[in-house]
């Protein structure tokens, strides 16, 4: 088609727009993600390119888009073709969005254009586009401005049917009631909280294969072997999470004597984590084997490298004696327990006695066999587990959900519990809050693994900062939303992009 012969790269654009200025032209950028092209996006590109001589488009990679999981609802190659289509745009390119203005910076026209929107950031995000907007027209590029451009996210989230109207129903109330600006302001907050994070460290390996059918000698389906990836799971990942938003991270976890794989582990770490490994006798660190189906991204089964039972008592004795000495400095303690034996019960006495604020994560899975159960705690500030966790706790398969909230609530006398209940989103109970619902804010999955710890991690240091119930939830479903799109854990929940998909939702 004609005009795909406008879509170029980076490199040969730079390369055009240079001849271009020898020539005397002069030339205007204009970057977005076009997701939609509505009559605000044509109205926005019309008064660009009435500024200039040639109009030059830059499409936001798929990867750099911090407009949340449902977004962009298009292809990379379909939002260059649209645009692309436009009679008036002269050429398009894809680019990066990293840092922003980082293409402007590359190409160097001699005008950017840019939406209203960034007029509705907050104070510091607009601070410091300001300073970016400074290297910009130190670069020779000037800087222009449309008004009255409407919003493709505004657009998308009111006219398509990304979420159903209970959800839109409830976005609205919380827009109403706090707004997006708030909110983030309200996570930036967190940035001085100091944090010690308590668990397991595992490491998640995938293994890719693919189908060779069935064997002609055994009853199995054979697979081929095509590439794995290894991950910094459980309490790795949670301290990753919690350090988006928190400034000091201490994480305290138990390694194996044999094959630690501690440089992984250290490597896989934020730089604003400190760790300290305790290392389990005759044991080594959990490895966590998921075989994957490459073509559909289907678990075909998993094993599992670990000993089950309680952490020696000589290690034990260690630890106790470190988070005696060390509990006390931290404003938080952020404690997972996957069952694998090290929360014994004079740990737990510990951390419950000891923690300025202790929030707890306990999971029943398929290693400990239903036996880890919430209710050995007694007395925690926050807890966080999934609704069948909830439910094996209470021994209540059919009851009423708030019924076994309130009762584990009680239990274990927590100020503020959350259940997460999968597609049906989360519910919370607080002692004056109440009952809270929240929906979930995604509805493409691409891996659940991690996604609970990642809504832990970020609604924990909120409810240590006695934040409203409501807001905890919504902040933790918005994680959780953006976790699902991950593949394992891959990378953290970044808190720019938490940042960028509430606003979005709330816009």
């Amino acid at each position: 088609m004609k005009f795909q012969r406008k879509i170029k790269s980076v490199s040969e654009i730079k390369g055009i727009v240079k001849s271009l200025k020898n020539a005397g032209k002069k030339t205007i950028l204009s970057v977005g993600i076009f997701d939609i092209i509505h009559p605000g996006i044509i109205a926005h590109l019309k008064k660009a390119k009435k500024h200039g001589d040639i109009l030059i488009v830059g499409v936001i990679k798929n990867e750099d888009v911090k407009r949340g999981p449902e977004r962009p609802i298009f292809s990379e190659v379909l939002r260059l073709d649209n645009v692309a289509a436009i009679g008036f745009v002269d050429y398009v390119c894809l680019v990066e969005d990293k840092k922003p203005f980082e293409s402007v910076r590359q190409i160097k026209p001699n005008i950017f254009a840019k939406g209203e929107s960034f007029k509705e950031r907050d104070k510091k995000t607009l601070k410091k586009l300001e300073s970016e907007e400074k290297l910009i027209k130190n670069a020779g590029c000037s800087i222009y401005v449309t008004e009255n451009v409407n919003s493709s996210t505004s657009i998308i989230n009111q006219f398509l049917d990304l979420y159903s109207r209970k959800t839109k129903k409830y976005l609205a109330k919380m827009k109403n009631k706090y707004g997006a600006a708030f909110i983030v302001e309200q996570l930036k907050s967190l940035k001085d909280m100091k944090v010690l994070v308590i668990g397991d460290g595992i490491i998640d390996e995938y293994i890719y294969c693919e189908s060779m059918g069935k064997s002609s000698k055994e009853p199995l389906v054979v697979n081929r072997f095509l590439s794995s990836e290894a991950f910094a799971g459980g309490a790795f990942a949670a301290a990753n999470h919690i350090a988006e938003l928190c400034g000091e991270i201490k994480l305290v976890s138990v390694l194996g004597n044999r094959n630690n794989r501690e440089n992984f582990a250290r490597k896989h770490l934020s730089n604003n984590i400190k760790a300290k490994f305790f290392y389990r006798s005759d044991s080594e660190t959990i490895v966590k084997k998921r075989f994957i189906e490459q073509y559909s991204g289907n678990k075909l089964f998993e094993i599992c490298y670990m000993d089950k039972g309680n952490i020696p008592e000589k290690e034990e004795a260690k630890i106790l004696k470190y988070l005696n000495l060390e509990i006390k400095k931290y404003d938080m303690v952020l404690a997972l327990d996957f069952g694998h034996g090290l929360f014994t019960d004079d740990i737990i006495k510990l951390l419950e006695k000891k923690a300025k604020f202790l929030a707890i994560n306990v999971q029943t899975n398929s290693a400990n066999s239903g036996f880890n159960m919430i209710t050995k705690y007694k007395k925690v500030d926050f807890g966080c587990i999934t609704e069948l966790e909830a439910r094996l706790a209470c021994h209540d398969e059919y009851g009423a959900i708030e019924n076994v909230i309130k009762r584990l609530s009680k239990q274990i006398k927590a100020s503020n519990m959350i259940m997460t209940r999968g597609n049906k989103g989360s519910m919370g109970c607080g002692r004056k809050a109440g009952f809270e619902y929240a929906p979930a804010l995604s509805s493409r999955v691409v891996d659940r693994i991690g996604a609970g710890d990642a809504f832990f991690s970020f609604t924990a240091p909120c409810a240590a900062k006695k934040m409203p119930l409501d807001l905890i939830s919504f902040v933790g479903n918005a994680a959780g939303a953006i976790a699902v799109q991950i593949v394992c854990n891959r990378k953290p929940v970044g808190a720019n992009k938490l940042f960028e998909f509430l606003r979005s939702l709330l816009v």
